[in-house]
């Protein structure tokens, strides 16, 4: 599986219209599907909605500058860490990324779009997880 940049951006270009609904949906279809994690996030889920939408955005937008992706996904994950977040959860937060991804790209994803995001999430859960392994409060 390899991340192609351009389908990455151009499909989430027909997904980033929708704003912070995008984070909504991903957030609804974690707790339906993996109700376990629902305690690791805020009260404030607002609040929360809003950092991941920016979060996706800003990963989007470096998507070609791999030393800057790296140092925010570190970054992401040691601070993942002080949350109880575990590389376990990666799993079931990748297939809701997903799920979401899709719902709102509609015709846009398509089997390649699938592959290259599968890819890029690849790469962030295992950058994140190091992050989220090698902080102090791991």
């Amino acid at each position: 599986m390899t991340i192609d940049p351009v389908l990455i951006k151009s499909s989430f270009a027909v997904v980033e219209p929708h704003g912070t609904a995008v984070a909504g949906y991903f957030y609804q279809h974690l707790f339906e599907h993996t109700p376990a994690v629902r305690d690791l996030f805020a009260a404030h889920i607002d609040e929360q909605r809003d950092r991941l939408w920016a979060a996706l955005g800003t990963l989007v937008a470096h998507l070609d500058d791999t030393d800057t992706l790296v140092g925010i996904l570190r970054d992401l994950g040691a601070r993942h860490a002080g949350y109880g977040a575990l590389v376990d959860h990666f799993p079931a937060v990748g297939a809701s990324l997903l799920a979401t991804l899709a719902h709102y790209a509609g015709d846009a994803w398509t089997a390649e779009t699938e592959e290259s995001w599968t890819a890029l999430y690849g790469v962030i859960a295992d950058t994140m997880g190091r992050g989220l392994t090698s902080a102090p409060n791991a």
